[in-house]
C-alpha cells in the first residue's frame, strides 16, 4: 500500500486555485464534458477537486478519491450533494461497485506501481464503461526524466518547500525568455516545442505550479506508449483513443467490453 507523501498536501494547498478548463478537456480527449451527463463518476486522484467541479453539475453522481488531499477536496466540494470524497489508495481500494466512468488525470504515472493501479482502475469499470486516463509520457520528456529527476531526487527533495516554491518561481521567470523569444519561431525541432504553446496560454500561476510540480512531486515514473498499450492487451478492453499530447504525454480512453 502507497504511503501518505506530505508533497501533495502541500502542493494544493499553495495552488488551489481553479483548473484551466482547456487543460482539462486537451486532457480527457476525445471525450467532452457532455459525455459525463447522467454517468456514475469515479475520479482516481482527486487533488484538491479541481477536475471534480467540471463534471460534478453534468454527472449523476461522482466518487472522488485521494490518498493525500481529501481535506482540501472536501472544502472545495462541500454542498456538491451528487460528490462523495474517500481517501484512500488508488492502487488498492475497493469501492465495492462499477463505474460507467473510471478517470484519472495526472496521478498515475506518481503511483509506486503504474501497472498494478491501472490494474485495479479497470476491475471498477462497468461492461460498456470507459476508462480515461492522462499520464506521463517517456516519448518527448527526456530533459525532465535524466537532468531534472536526478536533481531532485538527489538534492532539491531535502529544501524545504518554500524554497522549492521560490525556485520554481524564478525558473519560471527564466522560462519567459526562450518560450516568448527563439520558441515563437517555427522551429518544430526544439524540445518541448508543442509544450510551451500551452505555455503561453496560461497564466504565470498555472506555469509556476507546472515547473513546482515536476520539483516537489516525491516519485514519477515516465511511461513508454508499448507500456500503456499493454494495460489494454486482450482483458476485455479496447482502445478507443490513445495520442501523444504536446510530445510529453499519454491521453488514452478504453472501454470495457459487454
Amino acid at each position: 500500500m502507497q504511503r501518505k507523501q506530505q508533497e501533495w498536501l502541500t502542493q494544493w494547498k499553495i495552488f488551489n486555485n481553479d483548473e484551466t478548463l482547456f487543460l482539462f478537456q486537451d486532457w480527457i480527449y476525445p471525450q467532452k464534458l457532455e459525455d459525463f451527463s447522467g454517468k456514475s463518476v469515479l475520479e482516481a486522484g482527486c487533488g484538491g477537486g479541481v477536475h471534480t467541479v467540471f463534471i460534478a453539475p453534468l454527472a449523476q453522481q461522482v466518487i472522488a478519491v485521494d490518498l493525500n488531499t481529501v481535506e482540501l477536496a472536501r472544502q472545495r466540494l462541500k454542498g456538491v450533494k451528487n460528490v462523495s470524497v474517500l481517501e484512500a489508495d488508488i492502487a488498492t481500494m475497493d469501492i465495492g461497485r462499477t463505474f460507467d466512468v473510471v478517470m484519472s488525470i495526472a496521478v498515475v504515472h506518481h503511483t509506486d506501481d503504474p501497472d498494478k493501479t491501472v490494474e485495479n482502475l479497470k476491475r471498477h469499470v462497468k461492461p460498456g464503461g470507459k476508462l480515461i486516463l492522462w499520464v506521463y509520457a517517456r516519448e518527448g520528456n527526456g530533459f525532465v526524466e535524466y537532468v531534472i529527476e536526478p536533481v531532485r531526487k538527489f538534492l532539491i527533495k531535502h529544501f524545504h518547500r518554500r524554497v522549492v516554491l521560490g525556485l520554481a518561481w524564478v525558473l519560471t521567470c527564466f522560462l519567459y525568455i526562450p518560450v516568448f523569444t527563439i520558441y515563437l519561431l517555427p522551429l518544430r525541432f526544439l524540445p518541448y516545442f508543442e509544450y510551451f504553446g500551452n505555455f503561453r496560454r496560461l497564466s504565470f500561476n498555472r506555469n509556476c505550479l507546472n515547473v513546482f510540480d515536476k520539483l516537489n512531486a516525491p516519485q514519477v515514473r515516465f511511461l513508454e506508449k508499448h507500456q500503456v498499450e499493454a494495460w489494454f492487451n486482450g482483458d476485455g478492453f479496447e482502445v478507443l483513443h490513445l495520442s501523444h499530447y504536446k510530445g510529453v504525454s499519454w491521453r488514452v480512453t478504453a472501454r470495457r467490453r459487454c
